[in-house]
């Protein structure tokens, strides 16, 4: 795995920055950066400040303009702040000129991702698609980055002048992303081999953005002991097991989240794990439906699953966290019955809009799941009806 630039911990302090398109309002911003800050909470630092400026487009040297970089730099000198770190994806010469001013290293939230991701990756697999996707990022970044890449035994980025040494390193970090991609085909091969040999089980894949509780209903639905934490992007491993309800058996997945500006490289190189999603015959779609912006994060997991080629397939839309949604929506004086009918025209709302197959619950304190797992088992019994008509052991 590709060495961090420096090694993020809760002593790490950092400086975060954003853009802001004419048009688009403050409280988009202040969204944006929360979520980075859970990024960068997820990654060990501590945020101690943040910076945003409003641009009709980003300065093409520095992102942000001259002042307000240098306005960043009175800041990060004054309070020992050791990173930077901003929201939208710098080019290697973007971020060569701003460390120039900074005396900092400054990276991207593609770049923090990864470094996450790295973190996270546990099994050989995942080690290989994150490299991969490292040295995807690194590769267009070569020259720019020049400054800061260290040469590790005859790896990338070794400091020194020169045309002929970048190109050198270019061509190492090339050879080593036609490795990889090597290695990823070896282990596409075994999970093709894996999920074939699973037969004629229905599969079933939970999907959604990143740290909804998709690994606690999993836990739940499968039972069976799964890696939960309150961190994003908990676990990157696809995790299947086999299910049975009322005697009728079915393959469940759970996949790893998918956030906002998912960096294109990192999809390409977890090709292979989700390919349990492209395979799924039936998508459980999670929704954090206490969370602020549960919408646009419904659109955002839409709009990934269809640059996946998997946006056709049977959903069942899955607003989880209920109780929480019900205790920060409603005033505790609130009269039941008026309370009930809110919450009747918000299911009405979201049935309309998936031709009924929306449900709610709460997976961690259990509210609707016997409904949850009835309307599972329907779809299951719908299409093992359909794939199988002969073999009614699967549905009766």
């Amino acid at each position: 795995m590709i060495e961090k630039k420096i090694q993020l911990t809760e002593e790490t302090n950092v400086v975060l920055v954003g853009w802001l398109p004419q048009g688009q309002t403050e409280q988009v911003i202040t969204e944006y950066l929360d979520e980075l800050s859970f990024l960068a909470e997820t990654a060990g630092a501590t945020e101690v400040k943040r910076f945003y400026q409003k641009l009709p487009h980003p300065d093409s040297k520095t992102f942000l303009g001259k002042g307000k970089i240098e306005e960043i730099a009175d800041y990060i000198t004054a309070h020992k702040v050791d990173m930077v770190i901003f929201d939208d994806e710098l080019t290697g010469s973007q971020i060569s000129n701003i460390e120039k001013v900074l005396k900092r290293p400054v990276i991207d939230r593609s770049d923090l991702i990864l470094d996450i991701f790295a973190s996270r990756a546990k099994t050989a697999q995942a080690r290989v698609q994150v490299e991969l996707a490292q040295y995807q990022y690194i590769l267009p970044r070569l020259k720019g980055m020049w400054s800061h890449l260290e040469r590790q035994g005859g790896g990338i980025g070794s400091r020194g002048p020169g045309e002929t040494e970048i190109e050198t390193d270019r061509r190492i970090v090339k050879d080593k992303i036609s490795l990889l991609r090597k290695r990823l085909e070896d282990f596409d091969k075994q999970a093709f081999t894996q999920r074939k040999e699973r037969g004629e089980f229905i599969r079933v894949a939970l999907v959604g953005y990143t740290n909804v509780g998709k690994s606690t209903l999993m836990r739940f639905l499968s039972k069976s002991e799964v890696f939960v934490e309150n961190k994003l992007f908990a676990t990157l491993d696809t995790t299947t097991r086999k299910v049975v309800f009322d005697r009728t058996p079915f393959l469940l997945s759970d996949t790893v989240g998918f956030i906002r500006k998912l960096p294109h490289h990192l999809v390409e190189s977890f090709k292979s794990t989700l390919d349990e999603v492209r395979e799924a015959d039936i998508l459980l779609h999670v929704v954090d439906i206490s969370h602020p912006k549960f919408e646009e994060q419904i659109t955002i997991v839409k709009d990934t699953l269809q640059e996946l080629k998997a946006g056709d397939k049977p959903t069942i839309l899955i607003f989880n966290k209920m109780d929480i949604y019900e205790k920060n929506t409603f005033d505790q004086w609130l009269e039941d019955d008026v309370k009930e009918d809110l919450l009747k025209q918000l299911k009405k709302y979201w049935n309309n809009e998936t031709q009924n197959n929306a449900i709610f619950i709460s997976a961690t304190e259990k509210i609707n799941v016997d409904e949850l797992r009835v309307t599972i088992l329907d779809k299951v019994k719908e299409i093992y009806a359909i794939r199988y008509p002969y073999k009614t052991m699967f549905y009766e």
